[in-house]
């Protein structure tokens, strides 16, 4: 039987991931197979259910595997927060597996996308991918600008240091 994703859905899902640490040592099978219970019930042709199944790959210590999966859900049309969401996880599995070009490829684009929650997330793991590919000046400019707004003070200040990381000014 499939189902559309709705609330009720969305809150069994949320309280499977709720119970991750639980299957530590040796149960990540099980929590996987958690999540492919919950995604079977959808339609077949889902993004939804390359992503999620992505997510249990990833958690569990399997960006190989999650990386075919992610690039199933953005395929498939994912957008949105989760679309969002499986850029940034993509990126990070990306780098994990080697890749950490197709994830500055992925997630540059991300910098100019409408604001969200998940900003800080897009420049942490895009810093990460450039830190390994000895991009670090611009990685460390991208995680300071997004701490900067963080802070209760020195917000310009290290605004402008960020930013002159990579254009260098007068100082």
């Amino acid at each position: 039987m499939t189902q559309k994703i709705t609330p009720a859905w969305e809150d069994r899902l949320a309280a499977a991931w709720a119970t991750f640490d639980d299957y530590a040592d040796g149960r990540e099978a099980e929590f996987r197979a958690l999540i492919d219970d919950l995604v079977a019930q959808l339609p077949d042709d889902s993004p939804v259910v390359p992503f999620e199944r992505a997510c249990a790959f990833d958690s569990t210590g399997h960006s190989d595997k999650a990386v075919p999966l992610y690039q199933e859900a953005l395929a498939r049309g994912l957008d949105g927060y989760r679309g969002r969401r499986t850029k940034i996880q993509l990126a990070s599995s990306l780098r994990n597996v080697g890749r950490a070009e197709e994830g500055v490829a992925l997630l540059t684009p991300e910098l100019d996308a409408p604001s969200d929650e998940l900003d800080d997330a897009v420049r942490a793991t895009l810093a990460l991918c450039l830190a390994d590919l000895g991009r670090e000046r611009e990685g460390l400019s991208l995680v300071i600008g997004a701490l900067a707004g963080h802070l209760p003070r020195y917000q310009r200040s290290m605004s402008n240091y960020a930013r002159l990381l990579i254009e260098p000014g007068d100082g």
